[in-house]
């Protein structure tokens, strides 16, 4: 028997042999064909640029550097699958879109490739499909070019040129394995785990020390690391260990018996199932070393920039008289569950970050005799950021932002080439350059993206039934009574933008674009129970569970289609009042009430006019110029919709909004004494900086909002930009502007919403000073504005 299989499997490896070798050889002379071949790699390291004007910083022609040249790709067959692949390449998660017939200019040189066709999923370019290096039939005019998304992979510098190396063991994720069981988030204490193919390997700490533990802990989202009981960790390991073997033995037995017993005996042994499950988990926890020695110098933002040696073969490599690594992180305050230990770790800060859609990202702002200022992004660097991103509580920074990424801050730049060890405690222990106006402009402050906590926030909410991921009605995971989980409902009543940012930072979705009271047009879900209302929140909440909210379910409209909804976007706009000017433009006029009927009819007057001697006699006005800046990045636009604004004949133009501003004077005590009713707006672009263009009129029914760059200007004469103080006494007083008070338009920003200037008034004349906005000044600063006892005279020191 055994001669005759031998001599069977003989005559078949003849004639496959006979069938291969003949095609192989053929293939090896054969000129290859026309967008059916991979490119060969090659030894040389692949370089790669976005390039081009006009662009942004992840966006551009794509460039190749290849056999000591740069060159271009040819767009015929491109797609997002290869723009996926080339995004990664230079670092960014992904692509968002690509760019046809050299959008961002031609290139010079060699066509490197042509005719590509990536499935997305390959880690070169060079190992997707193309005519060959070099072999192209295009010109300079189908120049492709690439849009990444705004995100860089964890461990890639913010470079524009990226060495590509293929290395199958490059580490970019990190997680902690609670050896002790617990519910609680973030995880700060376990075994450190890195991802390794499809499974996550361990690290051998033998050599380990505490700046490895350092940058493990920053990675995860943690400012510091703390000492570790190995003892009580090598114990747990061994008792585990050994718990695996005896389960293992276990197992093989119950497998073997089960083996033997009938169908309708292997249906009742449900032990063996759950017996082998847990040989399985336990099986998954077995130690697995594939890294065994690592040697950082404490200041690395990611493991993979530190000098590592890897375990060779696959991956399960002994430890020889050591154990898994283990470490212990410090949380920052933010996400500390003791309110004790947190008040004592919670500081006052003098670095903060404006403008982020997510906690630990926005831009970098210093406070400096006692106030706020930017930082300029000249030498700006990741260690540098780091050092910010743990002095406010959280980890290493991912990011180190450039170029006024997370937008424009107004007032001073507080300083200049900022340069970190890494190792400070504070920014403030770097050195750095004062700067002049000459040095830097806020197109160029520096901003940040800091590493985290993961909290496990977005498993408990979703969206349903919108077009994009980045809309839809909110759902949201709730326990009952017996501990089991079902998705539910928001009830939609006092659902307002504040809500909708909560929930899409939860999400991860970026900013709130609007907060929705009806979703009856997204009714696509089977999730028809309120679980959840009277949801109140302040906007700067992690997740909606830790908003105010109504105990038990109290909603009037409790069907589905009054729901709470969402619309989320990654950009979001910021408004701004230039506070100088309305302390430049402050004056008192006496207008007479024949010229008032216009102001009157959209009462822009306070409410004794009504009762006036019309038209004899006059109005005290407290006149001054609104300058509103939108420093964000995205357009200020109204909420309504063109079919609603309303005509002013008086104006004679459309009002997009009814609330934009508050024009109010307050007593010493807080109390309103007068207010500027100034009710409609019609929004455009006034003026703008250099090399941006204006986008909205208001004339002829046009498009209404405020450009990202430009301004709005009210100026001092514009019927109803002013205060009617016809019936105010003489005395001191706040003058406070809020723009969009209701949060009618999502904004990145609402702290800097509002201004306040002292406001001295004689009966005769007004002076203003000490005009800030409402985050301008340190905390201390603005108690002693509000405690202002009053000015005496003219005079402002």
């Amino acid at each position: 028997m055994k001669t005759s299989r031998w001599w069977q499997q003989c005559s078949v490896i003849s004639f496959l042999l006979a069938v291969w070798l003949p095609a192989w050889i053929m293939a090896q002379t054969t000129p290859p064909t026309q967008g059916t071949t991979s490119p060969k790699p090659q030894n040389d390291r692949l370089q790669f640029r976005l390039v081009g004007y006009p662009r942004k910083h992840n966006e551009g022609r794509i460039e190749v550097f290849y056999k000591g040249e740069w060159g271009t790709i040819c767009d015929d067959d491109f797609s997002l699958s290869n723009a996926n692949v080339l995004c990664r390449q230079l670092g960014f998660v992904s692509a968002t879109g690509w760019t046809h017939s050299a959008k961002y200019g031609k290139g010079l040189g060699k066509i490197w490739l042509d005719n590509v066709q990536c499935n997305g999923g390959e880690k070169s370019i060079e190992l997707c499909k193309s005519r060959g290096w070099g072999n192209s039939d295009c010109t300079h005019d189908e120049d492709a070019g690439v849009v990444c998304k705004d995100e860089r992979l964890p461990g890639f510098v913010d470079s524009n040129i990226i060495d590509v190396q293929m290395d199958e063991n490059k580490v970019e994720k990190v997680r902690l394995r609670p050896v002790v069981p617990t519910k609680k988030m973030p995880i700060t204490e376990g075994v450190v785990e890195i991802k390794y193919r499809n499974g996550w390997v361990q690290i051998c700490d033998v050599g380990w020390t505490s700046k490895n533990t350092r940058v493990i802990c920053g990675m995860l989202g943690f400012p510091d690391e703390k000492k570790v009981n190995k003892n009580f960790y090598k114990n747990r390991l061994r008792k585990r260990a050994a718990e695996s073997q005896g389960q293992k033995v276990k197992a093989k037995a119950h497998v073997s018996a089960g083996a033997r017993l009938p169908p309708k005996a292997k249906a009742r042994a449900k032990p063996f199932t759950s017996g082998l499950n847990k040989r399985l988990n336990i099986e998954r926890q077995k130690n697995q070393y594939h890294l065994h020695s690592v040697a950082c110098v404490g200041t690395e933002v990611h493991l993979a920039a530190c000098p590592l040696e890897f375990n060779k073969g696959n991956a399960t490599g002994s430890c020889k008289g050591g154990m898994p690594v283990v470490v212990s992180c410090v949380p920052g305050p933010q996400y500390v569950h003791n309110n004790g230990l947190k008040k004592k770790l919670k500081t006052t800060s003098m670095v903060r970050l404006k403008g982020g859609a997510k906690l630990g990202e926005g831009r970098v702002e210093v406070l400096r005799n006692n106030e706020w200022g930017t930082v300029c992004d000249d030498r700006w660097t990741l260690l540098s950021a780091s050092v910010v991103c743990r002095e406010l509580g959280f980890g290493s920074a991912k990011e180190a932002l450039t170029g006024a990424r997370m937008g424009q801050g107004m007032g001073p730049i507080h300083m200049n080439e900022v340069l970190c060890l890494g190792t400070e405690k504070s920014m403030w222990n770097c050195g750095f350059k004062n700067i002049t106006s000459e040095d830097c402009q806020h197109v160029e402050d520096a901003a940040v993206r800091c590493n985290t906590p993961y909290m496990a926030l977005e498993n408990s909410i979703r969206l349903t039934g919108g077009r994009t991921r980045y809309e839809g009605r909110v759902e949201v995971l709730s326990t009952e009574a017996n501990g089991t989980r079902i998705w539910g409902l928001i009830c939609g009543g006092a659902w307002s933008t504040k809500e909708a940012m909560v929930a899409c930072r939860q999400l991860g979705l970026g900013y709130a674009n609007h907060g929705l009271q009806e979703t009856w047009y997204w009714d696509s879900s089977n999730v028809t129970e309120m679980v959840m209302s009277g949801v109140k929140c302040t906007g700067n909440e992690m997740s909606l569970s830790h908003c105010q909210h109504h105990r038990t379910v109290s909603c009037q409209k409790t069907a589905a289609k009054f729901s709470a909804g969402v619309i989320c976007s990654e950009t979001a706009s910021d408004l701004v009042l230039n506070a100088p000017l309305v302390q430049q433009s402050v004056y008192i006029e006496d207008r007479p009430l024949h010229m008032l009927y216009c102001a009157a009819e959209e009462n822009c007057l306070s409410k004794s006019a009504a009762s006036a001697n019309w038209p004899y006699g006059h109005r005290r006005l407290l006149r001054f110029s609104s300058q509103i800046h939108n420093i964000g990045r995205a357009d200020f636009r109204p909420k309504a919709g063109r079919h609603s604004w309303v005509w002013h004949a008086c104006h004679g133009h459309y009002h997009s909004m009814d609330i934009f501003t508050h024009y109010d004077l307050l007593s010493s005590n807080g109390t309103k004494v007068a207010e500027g009713h100034k009710a409609s707006f019609c929004l455009e672009d006034t003026e703008c900086h250099e090399g941006i263009s204006k986008r909205y009129e208001c004339a002829n029914f046009g498009e209404q909002g405020i450009t990202v760059g430009c301004w709005d200007l009210y100026r001092h004469d514009i019927d109803c930009q002013w205060i009617d103080i016809t019936d105010i006494k003489p005395g001191n007083y706040i003058l406070q502007i809020v723009i969009n008070p209701n949060f009618e338009v999502a904004e990145s920003d609402f702290t800097n919403n509002a201004m306040k200037c002292n406001c001295k008034y004689d009966g005769h004349r007004i002076w203003l000073h000490n005009c800030h906005m409402g985050d301008a000044f340190s905390e201390e600063a603005e108690r002693r504005f509000e405690k202002y006892p009053g000015q005496f005279n003219n005079q402002i020191s």
